[in-house]
């Protein structure tokens, strides 16, 4: 094929799992926030790739250091939606020929511990996996910046308060009804926001939107007496749209965690239905159910 018949449609490159910690000592009281960053940029660069033209690049390993510097100068780095925007905002400012910085970045999660009935200063736990993340992608061209943000590997369980029953059924259908299971699921929830605006995002509460969202999660799946993922998924997503005006829509994907009744017919012992207590944790193959629920656009 004829290098003529061929051109570069898309481009973009940067730096990923660039790690860091940062600690803000307020007298004897410090905290901690652990991200994830990865930094990538559009824009004139074409050369590089199809003339081996070097001098558009802004190096990978900038990237890297500009997360570092960016890192220790902000005063916004646990408010993770702040600090993306913040970071492609040095990038467009500092590179004329980049036209888009786009940043995705993870929170670790470090709990502050308790001891003595008090929480400590300095010492922290990680008591759990699941994590924040953030997407901020902020174009030059009319200065719009879009964020999407995320709540990810939440698992949850519960023992009873969960039915699935009345599918749709035919000649390769043999799951039976059930009226009481064991429910339980890795949350994965992302939401993005109606604005975008940079004087309207720098101004938004995000963290209290990661909380309340963790929140209703929890509390909806805790207390619904669910008729199926389904079900329950879309009433996180009414609580949610309807408490933040901010979110424009919200996705979950949730894999339904099966766990199945051991069958103990053999020994003569009774483990099913109301007489089940011992379950067989199934890994794989699992449901998954995912949801996008948006607000309707207003009729002008």
């Amino acid at each position: 094929m004829s290098a003529n018949n061929v051109y570069l449609k898309h481009a973009r490159y940067g730096k990923d799992l660039v790690r860091v910690m940062r600690v803000y000592k307020e007298g004897n009281v410090q905290n901690c926030t652990e991200l994830t960053v990865r930094l990538l940029l559009e824009g004139d660069i074409e050369t590089s790739y199809t003339k081996a033209d070097n001098s558009v690049v802004v190096a990978t390993d900038t990237c890297k250091n500009t997360v570092n510097i960016l890192t220790k100068r902000s005063a916004n780095v646990d408010n993770i939606e702040v600090f993306g925007q913040e970071i492609c905002e040095h990038v467009l400012k500092q590179y004329a020929h980049i036209s888009g910085a786009f940043v995705d970045i993870i929170k670790h999660k470090w709990t502050r511990l308790i001891v003595d009935g008090k929480p400590h200063p300095h010492s922290f736990v990680r008591d759990g996996e699941d994590i924040q993340t953030t997407s901020v992608h902020h174009l030059r061209a009319g200065n719009k910046i879009t964020i999407t943000s995320g709540l990810q590997k939440l698992l949850v369980l519960k023992t009873t308060g969960s039915a699935f029953h009345g599918f749709y059924r035919d000649e390769y259908t043999t799951l039976e009804d059930t009226y009481d299971r064991i429910f339980s699921t890795a949350v994965d929830a992302k939401w993005t926001f109606t604005s975008t605006s940079g004087v309207v995002l720098r101004n938004i509460n995000y963290p209290a939107i990661h909380a309340g969202v963790r929140q209703i999660t929890c509390d909806t799946f805790a207390k619904d007496d669910s008729a199926s993922v389904q079900a329950t998924l879309y009433l996180m997503q009414q609580q949610i749209l309807a408490r933040y005006p901010d979110v424009a829509e919200i996705s979950y994907a949730l894999p339904n965690k099966h766990y199945v009744g051991v069958d103990m017919t053999k020994f003569n012992i009774d483990n099913k239905g109301k007489n089940m207590s011992v379950y067989h944790p199934q890994a794989d193959p699992s449901g998954l159910i995912t949801a996008t629920t948006a607000r309707k656009q207003a009729n002008l």
